[in-house]
């Protein structure tokens, strides 16, 4: 199963590069953004993750409206993508049901950084995705972590999907800059390996991000943005659907694992 996940929020990304848009803008690429990989997926009859931030869907309450009538699982990315409390844990849980009409039972954090699961276990949620177990220089370290899902206070992790052996990221930056076909070879080991995959990415990526005066990125960021991302994207999920991969929301494979361990024997 291949688990596709988008973290849609506040499009502050520029804010690292020393570059600022006003919060409007900042709605109006994610939210362009977001309408095209909607449309990627329902001409494939494929069913997703949306990460958001409560901030988003506020603003936005009509593109969380059109996720959920197209089938696809909401749930959190916080409740604003530079600003972090515990409370939001929960707030943003709530927001989003209410917004949504669903129940939100997985969390991711902003910029996959470390968060505390005793937390996340006391605001309600079920599963946690904010893992990236690989190193990324100025970001994290997680070598130390499993590479592949486990429990952790009771909340199902289930980490991005990384390649075995040295467990290069097949994360969004990946998929801007590797060539496909070498990206398909690493996701089929993978795949392979673990049985699933994880993969995560941004609405705004299928912007196009080449100006640098007005966002300020290098290259390895901008590269294949905008509608090479999205036909990028669109050629991965069509080879996969010819290998007989299957597509999921991460809900549901949270359940596929919440029923296999109770179908295991208790050995004694």
């Amino acid at each position: 199963m291949i688990l596709l996940g988008f973290d849609v929020e506040e499009f502050d990304m520029p804010f690292e590069y020393g570059k600022s848009i006003p919060f409007d803008e900042q709605l109006e690429i994610s939210t362009r953004g977001t309408n095209t990989v909607l449309d990627l997926l329902k001409d494939r009859g494929i069913k997703v993750t949306f990460f958001c931030t409560a901030n988003y869907a506020n603003h936005k309450p009509e593109v969380i409206k059109r996720m959920v009538a197209e089938g696809h699982e909401i749930a959190s990315h916080g409740y604003y993508h530079s600003d972090f409390k515990a409370e939001h844990l929960r707030q943003s849980k709530l927001a989003l049901e209410d917004i949504s009409g669903t129940e939100v039972t997985g969390f991711r954090m902003a910029r996959m950084m470390p968060v505390d699961e005793t937390e996340i276990a006391k605001a309600g949620y079920e599963y946690n995705s904010s893992i990236n177990p690989t190193w990324l220089p100025g970001r994290y370290n997680n070598f130390d972590k499993p590479r592949t899902w486990f429990y952790d206070h009771d909340v199902l992790q289930i980490p991005a999907s990384v390649s075995p052996l040295v467990r290069f990221p097949l994360f969004w930056l990946s998929f801007h800059n590797l060539p496909l076909s070498l990206l398909k070879r690493m996701a089929s080991a993978t795949q392979k390996k673990d049985g699933y995959l994880n993969l995560y990415f941004h609405p705004w990526e299928f912007t196009d991000l080449h100006d640098k005066e007005k966002f300020g990125f290098p290259g390895y960021v901008s590269r294949n943005s905008g509608e090479a991302f999205a036909r990028r994207i669109a050629d991965f999920i069509d080879w996969a659907m010819d290998k007989g991969y299957t597509f999921g929301r991460t809900d549901g494979f949270c359940e596929t694992i919440k029923n296999k361990n109770k179908q295991e024997p208790v050995l004694h």
